[in-house]
């Protein structure tokens, strides 16, 4: 397999490149920032790229905005990224569309030489290696994501609207829509901020209250 490497680490990179070498694989350039990763995406064509998500110049997301970049520009090339511990927004960001020759591990799975090498193959080849850590913390927060974070920026307008008490009329004025487009929205967000109809309990105030409390 073909292989990339993106690390700003010295000691790492210089690792990364000998343990794959010794598992038969070819690192055909290693890296320290994310510009010169594209650069060498663009020249090698690689089957994976391993990239950190730090890197410099600001050691914040370079290494992670390179990787969706050569996901957008070079789709039949793997990513597998490194991370010192779980980024939540990054991980996101990479993992919102396809999951094809993707993976995300914290750098101390690197230690497990028989995993870290399984899982480079299983990426390089269009398979799918996350770290346990990465879907335990993921999932648990789409388990408490604000319910708000469900409705569309047309249904939080309309919410909006509702919170300053307006009527279904005067939204409708407000937004220059019609009257039924209005209630549409009103029984979308009603459903997504899970509010049922009940005889002792005003939906419309509840979904006001999850608003403010948002």
């Amino acid at each position: 397999m073909r292989i990339v490497i993106a690390e700003d680490s010295v000691l790492l990179r210089a690792g990364l490149t000998r343990l794959l070498a010794d598992a038969g694989e070819d690192v055909i350039a290693a890296v320290a920032d994310g510009d010169a990763l594209v650069d060498a995406v663009a020249r090698h064509a690689p089957d994976l790229a391993i990239v950190d998500v730090r890197m410099p110049p600001t050691h914040t997301d370079e290494g992670i905005r390179a990787a969706i970049e050569i996901r957008e520009r070079w789709p039949s090339v793997g990513i597998l990224v490194l991370s010192q511990y779980v980024e939540e927004r990054y991980a996101i960001d990479l993992l919102a569309g396809d999951t094809a020759r993707l993976g995300y591990l914290l750098k101390d799975r690197v230690a497990d030489v028989t995993d870290f090498v399984e899982a480079v193959r299983r990426v390089g080849t269009g398979g799918t290696a996350l770290d346990p850590e990465v879907i335990s913390q993921l999932f648990a927060r789409s388990r408490h994501r604000d319910p708000i974070e469900r409705l569309s920026p047309r249904e939080r307008e309309v919410l909006g609207l509702m919170a300053e008490g307006r009527s279904n009329a005067a939204i409708a004025n407000a937004l220059v829509v019609s009257d039924g487009a209005v209630e549409k929205h009103v029984r979308n967000i009603f459903t997504k901020l899970d509010l049922a109809p009940t005889e002792s309990d005003h939906r419309r105030v509840l979904a006001v209250l999850q608003w403010l409390g948002a």
